[in-house]
């Protein structure tokens, strides 16, 4: 065997032993779960920090600051919206 095939199987198992349920869950539950943990959690976190390097940028007067507020600003409306993107999904699959 390749020692990417053994990589590939010892972290399999990795994940299967350490997150059961990952292991055994189906599409639905699986959608499901990672809407709520990317709409909970990390979006937020990453929103905050988009506009706290927006802040930052117009604190040390880069040029570009205006952009990177502007980014942050849509990327927090994507995140946000992430819970609506994931349940059309879900419904389609249905």
């Amino acid at each position: 065997m390749k020692r990417s095939h053994v990589c590939f199987c010892v972290l399999a198992l990795l994940v299967m032993t350490l997150f059961p349920d990952v292991a055994w869950a189906t599409v639905e539950s699986t959608l499901q779960n990672f809407g709520s943990k990317l709409s909970g959690t990390i979006l937020p976190l990453v929103a905050i920090l988009g506009l706290c390097y927006a802040g930052f940028s117009f604190i040390t007067g880069s040029p570009n600051a205006k952009y990177h507020l502007i980014y942050a600003v849509i990327g927090m409306g994507i995140g946000l919206g992430a819970k609506a993107i994931v349940d059309m999904v879900r419904q389609l699959v249905q």
